[in-house]
């Protein structure tokens, strides 16, 4: 074999635990964007590949979001030796009469989204980006910036790109509308629903924009800027630090959890905005752990092209997974993660000893409509009330019943084949056997200590209520299906990696099913539903899970009656396989539908996620 994917990651041998571990990291990543900078430096392209948006804007993208980090290291007085190129860049991207113009905004534009990255360098770094420039190129620059800032930002986590080149333009001496700066910081609050949290726009959706744009923005600009706003989002900076701490597992895997994942390890750039921001959350050793440990876990991951490229995808190259709005300079985002080389060596957040977060068992979060269970090596949130019906495989992103930072989870590849299909962590009905149907959106969504509760509809005729439960190293769901006519169903546990040569243990059997890889035990077995149910292994369709170009997940079939139907199920799935051996013989006992009833009835309060308006399918 000569070409090993892994091999070809930038992070492959870096220790990763120090500031200048740091700095390394990033020029590793950058170095191999050097040969795709247009002759007049104001455009990278990286491949043929197309996203909604036009090439010009693609390839300002795969120009801007390299500073993210790259303006941190100029700050932080890091040696980089390739300012002129960006200096050049802006000042040719930016004049109407050069063959590299980036386009003007004529409407809401992804240039929007990546001008915020110049206006955090410009702010930052203005020795390196802005000063170079002559008279007409700065007055190019600021044009160029405000008539951008006129158009409408989307109503979501994007008002916060205009409050950026507003900063910049500020830092500039321009002259601007300051009451569009002002309007966008309030209408941001009208997404803050308590204890830290956010949505990313008046919708069902408390995914990872949360942390690494809502909080990550707020804590620049309030590092950048001294006003009531900066206050606010740093007090809510600390309230949330208590809550995302438990997306992350051991390992340093984060719970892969709705769109946009390919921007991979600015997951940890909540952690390097605190930093940023001198604000101590957390103690410095957990804050500095968690992100250089999230970093230190992508690093034997095939993420990157042969040449180094971050190719779009999760843990390795995977168009399927992606987004319309992913062009090949979308995965530089990752970039967010490397700001705290703007501080330096002698912050606390460098000098201060790693330490691992204590992490609870269990901990309920009412406002992402989740209950996260740490078991051992896994962090698992079981999820209820979140849903994006506006994107692909934003049902599978947002509406399965469980999240593994270890298994990742499945996109289908195919909506017309029900026998083939993945359905980790979810339950299709289908009436024909090859179209199928899994839960979309909620109708309501309840958390109750820690169990929650939902009731949805596949089909118009069809309601289902599901309790989900956590029972470490297990979990457990009971569905109560009502049904106007007969329909087949198929129940999936998690997706395990699939080797080669057929290697791994496969059983299967009525009401249970099972499988063993090379390095991890997956389950899932029947505690006693109305109905029987036949156990089965699929071998998943290629690169649909997140983590695992192949794999294996368990699952339970079966055929409904019309009428009302209960389901009982527990799932486990670990890489412990001799403790999975021992708890799979010993599976936990049936709950009680009736007490759970009663417990939601009692104690349920509504998720925060699905206060939002509903869509539409």
């Amino acid at each position: 074999m000569t070409y090993d994917p892994a091999s070809a990651n930038p992070l492959v041998g870096n220790p990763l635990k120090t500031r200048d571990d740091m700095s390394r990291a990033l020029h590793a990543l950058f170095d191999p964007l050097l040969p795709y900078f247009s002759e007049g430096n104001a455009r990278v392209r990286l491949d043929g590949a197309g996203a909604h948006f036009d090439r010009a804007a693609a390839d300002l993208e795969g120009f801007a979001r390299p500073l993210w980090g790259l303006a941190p290291l100029g700050a932080g007085k890091g040696e980089f030796g390739h300012w002129h190129r960006f200096a050049e860049g802006i000042a040719n991207g930016t004049d109407p009469d050069h063959p590299e113009y980036w386009g003007t905004v004529n409407g809401r534009d992804q240039r929007m989204v990546e001008l915020a990255a110049l206006g955090f360098a410009i702010a930052l770094t203005p020795e390196k980006v802005w000063e170079p420039l002559n008279a007409k190129q700065r007055a190019n620059v600021i044009a160029y910036l405000k008539h951008a800032r006129q158009f409408d930002y989307a109503d979501n986590n994007w008002k916060f790109f205009r409050i950026f080149v507003d900063i910049a333009l500020d830092r500039v001496g321009a002259d601007f509308d300051r009451s569009l700066t002002r309007q966008y910081l309030e209408e941001l609050e009208g997404f803050y629903v308590g204890d830290g949290w956010y949505r990313d726009g008046n919708v069902r959706r408390v995914d990872h924009y949360i942390p690494f744009a809502m909080h990550f923005y707020g804590l620049i600009y309030s590092k950048l800027v001294d006003d009531d706003y900066a206050r606010r989002y740093r007090e809510r900076a600390l309230l949330f630090a208590r809550d995302f701490r438990h997306w992350f597992a051991d390992d340093g895997a984060t719970i892969p959890f709705g769109r946009s994942l390919t921007y991979r390890f600015a997951c940890a750039g909540f952690w390097s905005a605190l930093a940023f921001a001198d604000l101590e959350a957390l103690p410095w050793g957990e804050v500095k752990h968690l992100c250089l440990q999230h970093l230190r876990w992508w690093r034997d991951k095939p993420m990157t092209n042969r040449d180094g490229i971050l190719s779009i995808g999760f843990a390795y190259p995977n168009l399927l997974m992606s987004e319309s709005y992913n062009s090949a300079g979308s995965p530089y985002w990752a970039f967010k993660a490397f700001l705290p080389l703007a501080i330096p060596e002698n912050h606390p957040f460098w000098t201060a000893e790693e330490k691992v977060p204590a992490a609870g068992a269990v901990t309920p979060q009412r406002h992402p409509g989740m209950v996260i269970m740490h078991t051992g090596e896994d962090a698992v949130a079981l999820s209820s009330g979140q849903e994006n019906l506006q994107m692909r495989f934003g049902t599978e992103k947002y509406a399965k019943f469980a999240y593994s930072a270890r298994y990742g989870f499945s996109v289908e590849a195919d909506e017309r084949s029900f026998a083939g299909a993945a359905f980790d962590s979810a339950l299709a009905f289908s009436d024909d056997g090859l179209h199928y149907r899994v839960r979309e959106t909620n109708r309501e969504a309840k958390i109750a200590g820690d169990v929650l509760y939902a009731k949805w509809s596949p089909f118009s005729d069809v309601s289902v209520e599901t309790w989900l439960v956590p029972a470490a190293p297990w979990h457990l769901r009971v569905h109560r299906i009502r049904s106007d006519r007969a329909l087949q169903i198929a129940e999936g546990g998690f997706a395990i990696a699939k080797r080669d040569f057929d290697l791994d243990r496969l059983e299967a059997e009525t009401g249970a099913a099972h499988a063993i890889g090379e390095a991890d035990f997956s389950g899932i077995v029947d505690l006693g539903s109305s109905i029987e149910r036949q156990g089965f292994v699929q071998k998943a369709l290629p690169n649909t899970n997140m983590i695992a170009a192949k794999t294996l997940v368990p699952q339970l079939r079966g055929a409904i009656k019309a009428g009302e139907t209960v389901l009982v199920t527990a799932v486990i799935a670990t890489g412990d396989q001799q403790a999975a051996k021992t708890a799979w013989l010993k599976p936990p006992a049936k709950p009680d539908l009736v007490a759970l009833e009663a417990l939601v009835a009692k104690e349920g309060v509504t998720v925060s996620a699905i206060e939002a308006p509903g869509q539409m399918p």
